[in-house]
């Protein structure tokens, strides 16, 4: 038994859920997100909530249960109340700027970094060196920002680069840390 595809979600008020063939869409105050759903599965939606079945136990069907339920309750979190990644500059003189639909970041390279926003995510540079990361899709707000997560990671020795707001770096010892 899937005991992920088996739990009902929860559809608040304002959220309507679609579906058709290949397809269920949510819609929702913030937008509208499709998920797929796969032949043998159907979600029955009654009031404000919404349950998948499967048709039988055969092995893909199994293993696609839990995944689509996952999709829709994503997307109805997603339309209802958002998704938010923060990220953190840490570095002497590293710090972020928008400009117009550009985000320019000096991370300590010889050069500023530039990344274009997306259409579908909104940065905001909150200070100098915090990052607000928003959306209705919560894969395309980790993607984001994994990308520019990507630009410097943080390194373990001085723990400088571009951290999640609730990730901890490891911190190791250099060198001199070993000598006694």
């Amino acid at each position: 038994m899937s005991r992920i595809g088996n739990k009902i979600i929860k559809v608040p008020a304002g959220v309507t859920i679609s579906t058709s063939a290949e397809s269920v869409t949510v819609k929702g105050p913030k937008g509208t997100l499709l998920a797929p759903i796969f032949p043998g599965l159907t979600l029955e939606v009654n009031g404000n909530e919404a349950k998948l079945t499967r048709a039988n136990d055969a092995k893909e069907l199994r293993a696609k249960h839990g995944l689509v339920r996952s999709l829709i309750n994503n997307n109805v979190v997603g339309t209802s109340v958002g998704y938010t990644k923060v990220l953190l500059l840490q570095g002497v003189g590293f710090r972020a700027q928008k400009k117009g639909k550009d985000i320019v970041l000096n991370l300590g390279f010889s050069h500023d970094v530039v990344y274009n926003e997306p259409a579908d995510v909104t940065i905001e540079v909150v200070e100098n060196t915090k990052l607000k990361i928003t959306g209705i899709d919560k894969q395309r707000v980790g993607q984001v920002a994994a990308q520019l997560r990507a630009f410097r990671e943080p390194e373990p020795y001085k723990g400088k680069g571009i951290r999640y707001e609730t990730e901890h770096v490891r911190r190791k010892a250099g060198k001199t840390g070993s000598k006694k």
